[in-house]
């Protein structure tokens, strides 16, 4: 209980308020993520501020997306909607297969415990675990078999398998976010979401992890949503969307 509770307080709750990529082939593959009409308006000390305003997107089983646009555009509350952890308040979601809006928030817990796997910018680690433990929570929620063998085995993967017992403190800023990479992805979640996830790391080190990043949606064969600045990162990806204002500006499929 240790591991799932502290998991959900620290790592769910909190959001509440608020290597080339594989070639895209949405013509063949179903829908993983379905936005129809999508709007987002938050209320501030002025009024209601419409963040999203109408968002139509479709992508596919396995593509992989990149999203782009000034501060504000509202690319970041387009990935906190996709990923359940903010609630639209206009059209539909359906991702994976799950249609966010019928939902309770123990639904939406499941949703992300069966399905996604995200990264953020600031790493989100548990101070008082161990990278191993860290690792291990989204496995002890799946209720999977054999949790700390296969966070070992994720940490393995990014590199860290001497550093499992160190704890957040006690790592640079790559290595936690190397951690936070082999916690997305120890469950085999369907959908990664990173978020500006080299925003805190020098170039050599954020290219490494982006590297792992790339790596490891390919050897899971996720779907991959990023939130970039960097038009190079961009690029990587097989299709890139310009947020602009709330609306989507651009949508390119690279060839």
């Amino acid at each position: 209980m240790r591991l799932i509770e502290l998991y959900r307080v620290l790592l769910i709750f909190p959001f509440k308020n608020r290597v080339k990529c594989m070639e895209n082939k949405s013509d063949t593959r179903a829908p993983m993520i379905l936005l129809e009409d999508v709007e987002l308006k938050l209320e501030s000390e002025a009024g209601f501020v419409n963040i999203l305003k109408g968002i139509n997107l479709e992508i596919t089983d396995g593509e992989t997306v990149s999203v782009v646009g000034p501060s504000g555009s509202g690319k970041t509350s387009m990935m906190m909607l996709i990923g359940g952890l903010e609630r639209q308040t206009g059209g539909s979601i359906n991702v994976a297969g799950n249609d966010l809006e019928k939902l309770d928030e123990d639904g939406l817990a499941r949703f992300r415990r069966d399905n996604v796997g995200i990264v953020f910018q600031n790493f989100h680690l548990v101070p008082t675990m161990s990278a191993l433990e860290n690792v291990a929570i989204p496995v002890e929620l799946a209720g999977l078999d054999n949790p700390f063998d296969r966070a070992a085995s994720a940490l393995s993967s990014v590199d860290l398998d001497h550093r499992a017992a160190h704890y957040p403190s006690q790592l640079s800023g790559g290595e936690q976010q190397r951690v936070a990479l082999a916690r997305a992805i120890v469950a085999g979640p369907r959908l990664l979401l990173a978020d500006e996830p080299t925003g805190n790391l020098d170039g050599a080190t954020g290219e490494t992890v982006m590297n792992l990043l790339f790596q490891l949606r390919t050897d899971h064969n996720a779907t991959l949503l990023l939130i970039t600045h960097n038009p190079a990162l961009a690029e990587r990806c097989g299709r890139i969307i310009s947020l602009n204002d709330g609306l989507i500006s651009s949508d390119e499929v690279i060839t």
